[in-house]
């Protein structure tokens, strides 16, 4: 399955995140994708939203489409452990 990100994730948040000094790869990202703690697929309807701990005090979350055989990654963000499940 090929993965790729949109433009808003591919250029805008990975400077974003940074300047709130979260630094995140690529590999970060398709990490969670591939190997999630936790998925919603039914909040963000047809997105999907896998989580993944990250640090002690954080998870990360990506939010994703799946078209045939391709994964789009349309964003992803830290949040605190324990607020979403």
């Amino acid at each position: 399955m090929k993965i790729i990100f949109g433009k808003h994730a591919k250029k805008d948040k990975f400077p974003m995140l940074a300047k709130h000094r979260f630094y995140l790869t690529e590999e970060d990202v398709i990490k969670v994708i591939k190997e999630s703690e936790h998925e919603d697929k039914e909040t963000d309807k047809p997105n999907i939203i896998a989580s993944k701990s990250f640090d002690e005090k954080h998870i990360l979350r990506v939010v994703y489409k799946k078209e045939d055989d391709i994964i789009k990654i349309i964003t992803f963000y830290p949040a605190e452990k324990g607020r979403y499940y």
